[in-house]
């Protein structure tokens, strides 16, 4: 079932980035509404995207669930639920920037089985089942060899809440001292698939919600990098995080140590 799952959501993800895709090159995107703030910005695409995605979804399986960032969640009677992120990285998109993607992942009993990002600017498809190892374009995927934090690059990224957003700039002060040099691309989704890829040892975010993660953390341990949570807890809202396996243990620690803030801001901003 698995395989059926992914072959469905790759191309549900490739018609939805083909849509943003052209859109892009053709029209003027604005900003039709804001979310936590007023840099947390949707466009119509966003939206568009996600009702292409619903649709072709519900219509090849009709008693689904579906988790969207934009449309939220509808019920089914199936044990499939999908978790869909339309258009991760939407200011990247806003401002013709490549890193943006689409991210489905169909999860059973919240584990997620089967995964797809696209990043149409790029023209590259990530892909992964639960077992089956990771892929970029049908090419096997396996994560960094790197084995001391000081050579790793590492990936974050920043809440458009802005006490949230200097809280993670604080934790940021500890973790850039302390290896190679962090990026900042602008979409998770396409964080977690570069280290699946081998193009950042490590990534980490407070504050993700599962349709930002689910395909994505999927595809990076398939390729055979560590994923964690704060504490020793299993990745979630509070921080998400992935490393090739010579470096998971470092970061975490490094991570546990100084989190605290930004983790338990998360946590009472959503008490």
């Amino acid at each position: 079932m698995n395989a059926s799952l992914l072959a469905l959501a790759e191309a549900v993800a490739r018609e939805a980035g083909e849509l943003l895709l052209s859109r892009r090159l053709t029209s003027e995107i604005t900003v039709a509404s804001t979310k936590s703030s007023p840099t947390d910005v949707v466009t119509a695409m966003d939206m568009a995207a996600e009702s292409l995605i619903r649709t072709r979804l519900l219509a090849a399986r009709p008693s689904d669930a579906v988790l969207g960032e934009e449309g939220g969640s509808t019920s089914g009677s199936s044990s499939v639920t999908w978790v869909v992120d339309p258009l991760d990285g939407t200011v990247n998109y806003l401002y013709d920037l490549p890193s943006w993607s689409v991210s489905i992942a169909a999860e059973v009993s919240g584990s997620a089985v089967a995964g797809v990002v696209v990043c149409p600017p790029l023209g590259e498809v990530w892909t992964a089942v639960r077992g089956g190892g990771a892929f970029l374009n049908g090419s096997p995927l396996v994560a960094s060899s790197v084995s001391r934090l000081d050579q790793a690059l590492v990936g974050t990224g920043f809440s458009y809440e802005p006490k949230r957003r200097a809280l993670q700039a604080e934790l940021l002060t500890s973790v850039l001292p302390l290896v190679r040099d962090v990026r900042r691309i602008g979409s998770a989704a396409v964080d977690l698939c570069s280290v699946a890829a081998g193009r950042l040892d490590a990534f980490y975010e407070s504050g993700l919600n599962r349709w930002d993660s689910s395909a994505g953390l999927l595809i990076a341990t398939e390729a055979g990098a560590v994923s964690f949570g704060y504490q020793g807890d299993a990745p979630d809202r509070r921080l998400t995080a992935v490393a090739a396996r010579g470096v998971a243990e470092p970061l975490r620690d490094l991570l546990d140590t100084h989190a605290a803030p930004v983790v338990d801001h998360v946590t009472a901003s959503e008490a």
